[in-house]
């Protein structure tokens, strides 16, 4: 079972946290992990491309020129796809990109992902994420304690603090979701991941 530290927001330590083996410290599945952020990605496109085929496009209900004795090749619309203006052949559709997976292999992959963290180094467990107000400022000099304000770093509350999103809003190099919105795709796309202890404790009441 791994113990971790636990820090305030000045980065001092308060104390420790045994964090759930099934949860933090499980055998790393890449190719279960990739399919995971395949689907996410999948389920963000908006699949709204479209083109027209010869029946859509305006023109070509007359014949161009009759059918023998002009030296032509023949032809019976101006819609056809061979002609500028004409139809598409087999161009792209809406269509739905999003695909499921089973609810344990999605649930599988974060506990591969959070485990990750963990062997990384990488994983920081705060004893709470508060401010009196919002304020970039702030939040700049709190990365700045914890020496991560050049890489990119995820926050995880057990519920959105409205203070900790607005202060991290303008910065391209923080994100900060709820507990219940945890995704493999942004835990991968972070360098540092910092968890609040209730949030871990939800994490594990859930994921369990």
């Amino acid at each position: 079972m791994p113990t971790l530290p636990v820090y305030d927001m000045t980065n001092a330590k308060v104390g420790d946290i045994e964090l759930s083996e099934e949860i933090f410290g499980v055998k790393i599945n890449e190719g279960l992990v990739h399919q995971a952020v395949v689907m996410q990605l999948a389920s963000r496109r908006l699949g709204t491309h479209a083109t027209k085929t010869r029946g859509m496009v305006r023109g070509g209900g007359r014949k161009p020129w009759r059918q023998k004795g002009t030296g032509r090749a023949r032809v019976g619309s101006r819609r056809s796809p061979l002609w500028r203006g004409g139809g598409t052949i087999f161009g792209p559709h809406p269509r739905d990109y999003s695909f499921t997976m089973p609810r344990k292999q999605r649930r599988l992959a974060i506990k591969c992902v959070l485990s990750d963290k963990v062997n990384g180094d990488n994983l920081i467990i705060l004893d709470s994420l508060n401010f009196d107000e919002p304020k970039t400022k702030k939040f700049v000099e709190f990365q700045k304690t914890f020496g991560v304000d050049g890489c990119k770093s995820l926050f995880i509350t057990e519920e959105l603090v409205e203070s900790v999103v607005r202060s991290s809003n303008n910065l391209q190099n923080a994100q900060t979701i709820s507990a219940v919105q945890l995704n493999v795709f942004d835990i991968l796309n972070s360098k540092k991941l910092f968890i609040t202890k209730d949030a871990v404790k939800k994490i594990q009441e859930v994921y369990a």
